[in-house]
């Protein structure tokens, strides 16, 4: 390589390296090593385990760890199931201008912000919304029905915030995908349930696996959807975490909190990745 293609080649690989260190290495080995000490005295830390052990001996902590990784499961489920026809559709049903206005109509919803769409599905489901006013017209319904601040409308709104994340790498998957080879499947005697289980949801596999990390990751750390559309029992892991850096100022907790969280979802984006024999880098390829 000559002196000027190595310059090149520093300078490019600069603005990835300041990134990477400066706004996701180094905060995280400094939120460790904030998870590991101990207040002994004003301005005084020693090294512990104690605010790991406090997480590991309070129930709570450890029920809304666990429920937080289970409905972010079940959100990227629900996700994927709704996103996968959508994606299909688009991809190998639509032609011209309509498969553009579908994938716009997708898009649009995100040109606003995660509060404003949040906003919105709190306008649609409190007992004055449309919802409720339709299922009294409709008759289903004899008083304003209160859809909001539960599991149910929670998420409603995970699934919604993380939707276009599931359906882009969904359709870019299935676009590449031969119709001639999904004729074929027909020919050969599939119906279409068995064209779908061997040919299109292989070939997709990348696409789901992908979209499904990404959902889980946005699903898993978000605060704003769990907050407002969540009731006082609809605890979210990351609500905690707020709550001892904001509320409790407790930042050692809070960071091992944090740190819990980080290592929660690289073990289940692992696990994944080994389930479905893939690797990162053909995953992200």
């Amino acid at each position: 390589m000559s002196r000027t293609n190595r310059i090149a080649f520093y300078l490019l690989l600069t603005p990835l390296v300041l990134w990477l260190g400066l706004l996701i290495i180094i905060p995280h080995i400094d939120m460790f090593l904030v998870s590991i000490r101990e207040r002994v005295a004003r301005g005084q830390y020693e090294l512990s385990p104690a605010q790991y052990l406090t997480f590991i001996n309070e129930p709570l902590y450890i029920w809304t760890f666990i429920r937080t990784a289970v409905m972010s499961v079940l959100a990227t489920a629900i996700t994927l199931l709704i996103a996968f026809p959508v994606s299909y559709y688009i991809a190998k049903m639509a032609r011209g201008r309509l498969q553009q206005v579908l994938f716009m109509l997708c898009l649009i919803p995100f040109y606003v912000s995660e509060l404003v769409r949040t906003f919105g599905w709190m306008i649609l489901l409190r007992e004055t919304g449309i919802v409720s006013n339709l299922l009294q017209w409709s008759g289903l319904a004899d008083q304003p029905v209160e859809m909001l601040y539960n599991d149910a409308a929670m998420m409603i709104g995970l699934v919604y915030t993380s939707m276009l994340f599931m359906v882009v790498p969904l359709v870019t998957t299935l676009e590449s995908l031969d119709d001639s080879v999904i004729e074929a499947g027909y020919d050969l005697g599939g119906n279409g349930f068995s064209v779908l289980r061997e040919i299109v949801i292989p070939h997709a596999m990348p696409g789901i696996v992908s979209g499904c990390i990404v959902v889980f990751m946005l699903s898993l750390g978000n605060y704003l959807t769990p907050t407002m559309l969540g009731g006082k029992d609809s605890l979210w892991f990351t609500e905690m975490i707020y709550n001892q850096f904001i509320v409790r100022f407790n930042w050692e907790l809070g960071a091992a909190f944090g740190f819990m969280l980080l290592l929660l979802s690289s073990l289940i984006v692992w696990s994944v990745l080994k389930l479905t024999g893939r690797t990162l880098q053909e995953t992200l390829g």
